[in-house]
């Protein structure tokens, strides 16, 4: 990777995730059906495979925080759940430190999950569709910051 940082493996310690079991998890809901949104709205979300999105819900866990985003997409936008389905129709679960190397473009979904650092269950189909639409996503660049000389 070119910007000259990396996001190190890392993982949070087990007080953490503790803690973060017993926080209120409809917040973290909320806050990611947003960023989504926004996501769709820039158009950084191919439009074709948000209808294929239509009705499913999705739950992402972040193990070591012990956290949990629980949303459906309906009628053309992401929603946030309160609670988190039985069954979503498709679930990843990961430390923070592989959503962050994801969001970095500095892993992809594939070495994640062959390295198991990243767990997807639910249907195969709806997650080759995810999965390709992270492929398609086009970042903008973000301006290089100076280099730190000591």
């Amino acid at each position: 990777m070119s910007q000259g940082f990396s996001i190190p493996r890392f993982k949070l310690p087990a007080l953490v995730a503790s803690l973060g079991s017993r926080l209120p998890q409809w917040p973290h809901s909320l806050v990611l059906a947003t960023a989504l949104n926004l996501a769709a709205r820039i158009g950084l979300l191919p439009e074709d495979s948000l209808v294929l999105l239509e009705g499913r819900t999705f739950l992402v866990e972040v193990l070591d925080a012990g956290g949990q985003a629980s949303f459906t997409y309906r009628d053309g936008l992401f929603r946030p759940l309160s609670t988190v389905p039985e069954t979503p129709d498709l679930a990843f679960s990961a430390n923070l430190s592989a959503f962050l190397q994801l969001l970095a473009r500095q892993e992809d979904p594939d070495t994640l999950f062959f390295n198991r650092e990243l767990a997807i269950v639910g249907d195969t189909e709806l997650g080759l569709v995810i999965k390709n639409m992270l492929d398609a996503v086009e970042l903008p660049q973000l301006p290089r910051l100076p280099a730190f000389r000591h």
